[in-house]
């Protein structure tokens, strides 16, 4: 039994969701648009503010592709109402960044700057909590989950940070272990 797959997805004001043919679904909102193709074997329901998503049997497969079907569509109304955003901080002396039209500039202690492509659909800026210009905060915004997760964590592969200093790309609420260092003069 599904308990995710069960679950009303809710529309918000200004939101509109359209299923074609093929099951097809179309999400509409105030941030921008979104378009997704899922199984054949799900039953995807519009009814006023309410999307529902059924599955034809029990089969274990069916069951999983029903909770999935679900996340997706619920995390596709989130992204277009609200939008998604990821924060990473660098730590290290000498770390910064930069964001230049459609380039981000990394400095973190290779002997070359590293320069990633924003993928289209991303709002890339340098910026901390308060709103203010800092070149050792990023912020990832954008209307789709999967697209700035994913941007995210390839900035933070950049330079993971390492146990014994904390030196490294991580993410603003991320906890990094620690480690001992060896002791000078251990007898």
């Amino acid at each position: 039994m599904s308990r995710i797959g069960n679950k009303l997805i809710t529309i918000p004001a200004g939101v509109t969701v359209e299923v074609a043919a093929g099951n097809e679904v179309t999400v509409k909102g105030p941030k921008g648009t979104l378009t997704r193709t899922f199984s054949d074997l799900m039953d995807i329901q519009v009814e006023e503010n309410v999307v529902t998503v059924k599955r034809p049997n029990d089969q274990k497969t069916t069951k999983q592709l029903h909770g999935t079907t679900r996340a997706l569509l619920h995390n596709m109304v989130v992204g277009v109402s609200e939008g998604y955003k990821k924060e990473l901080k660098l730590v290290g002396i000498g770390f910064r960044t930069a964001v230049k039209g459609n380039t981000l500039t990394l400095t973190v202690g290779y002997s070359h700057q590293v320069e990633m492509e924003i993928p289209a659909g991303l709002e890339v800026t340098c910026l901390d909590a308060a709103g203010k210009v800092s070149p050792t905060d990023i912020q990832i915004k954008g209307i789709d989950k999967q697209l700035v997760g994913q941007f995210a964590a390839e900035v933070r592969a950049v330079r993971k940070p390492e146990p014994y200093k904390g030196k490294g790309i991580r993410y603003k609420d991320e906890a990094v272990r620690r480690k001992e260092g060896k002791t000078a003069g251990k007898k």
